[in-house]
């Protein structure tokens, strides 16, 4: 799999992230599941432009530090034979699937720390304070929170020490999966009970952005829907339906967060809660 890391791998991840992401936009025109209270073109560009932010402030740490990248640093570790799975031996499958198991649980509890934490509830509510619901709402983060998960994921590799294949098909997983299920389909019934016994489907991840608190505290993962029901954080459904919900912040209503700047100062304003 050395193509995965090679230099290859970045034209790979944009590759199947745009591809994906045209997917779900499109499915969304044909199929949307509610209707959108706010103009499209001014939420897009504030959050795409917020992941432009988020792209550049990535590649400037990668300027000055290294290895930066989780995968950088999965390859650093390898080398040096530092992080748990280099120090044990492992059938390569186990350690595989162990990998993505070890790093999907520390995104969902990264996402809880997020909404338990006063200091990194600031950075998060960027993402919540969104006051429509699809795929734009998967890439719209903070650049402070971006840097800090990046710092979290590659503390993570330096202790386990995966496979950078593994980070990367990881990496591609998680950033698919957020897209998925941040965007404003609508599936069958069925279809989505069937898939959210394993993964996160939109209707599961909609009801962890009402503005109900019991809510928005529920329903952390991204990828596999596993750790909430194992750690009950589980909500089945919103009380007042996915067509009755409101999404957002109650304290931030529009047209508010769908300006670039307001977005970016959030962190730095008003109390947490």
């Amino acid at each position: 799999m050395d193509y995965l890391t090679g230099s290859s791998e970045p034209f790979l991840r944009f590759s199947v992230f745009a591809g994906i992401l045209i997917a779900m936009a499109l499915f969304e025109v044909m199929a949307p599941r509610r209707k959108l209270n706010s103009p499209k073109a001014t939420r897009w560009l504030t959050n795409f432009t917020i992941v432009a932010i988020d792209t550049a402030v990535v590649r400037l740490m990668g300027a000055l530090v290294v290895p930066i990248a989780a995968v950088a640093a999965a390859v650093y570790a390898e080398t040096h034979g530092w992080g748990l799975f280099n120090l044990i031996a492992l059938p390569v499958w186990v350690e595989f699937v162990l990998a993505l198991l070890i790093l999907d649980f520390a995104i969902w509890f990264q996402h809880y720390v997020s909404h338990k934490v006063s200091l990194f509830w600031r950075l998060h509510r960027v993402h919540h304070a969104d006051v429509d619901f699809d795929v734009s709402t998967a890439i719209r983060f903070h650049p402070v929170e971006i840097a800090l998960s990046m710092l979290w994921k590659i503390a993570l590799v330096f202790v386990f020490g995966p496979a950078a294949a593994a980070v990367v098909v990881f990496e591609v997983i998680l950033n698919g999966c957020a897209m998925f299920n941040h965007a404003n389909i609508a599936l069958p019934a069925w279809l989505d009970r069937a898939l959210r016994t394993v993964i996160v489907t939109p209707d599961m991840h909609r009801v962890h952005h009402s503005v109900i608190r019991s809510e928005h505290d529920s329903n952390f993962g991204f990828n596999l829907s596993i750790w909430d029901r194992l750690l009950g954080t589980y909500t089945a459904q919103p009380q007042k339906g996915h067509e009755g919900m409101t999404i957002g912040l109650e304290q931030f209503p529009a047209p508010a967060p769908t300006r670039l700047l307001w977005s970016l100062a959030l962190p730095f304003a008003s109390k947490p809660r």
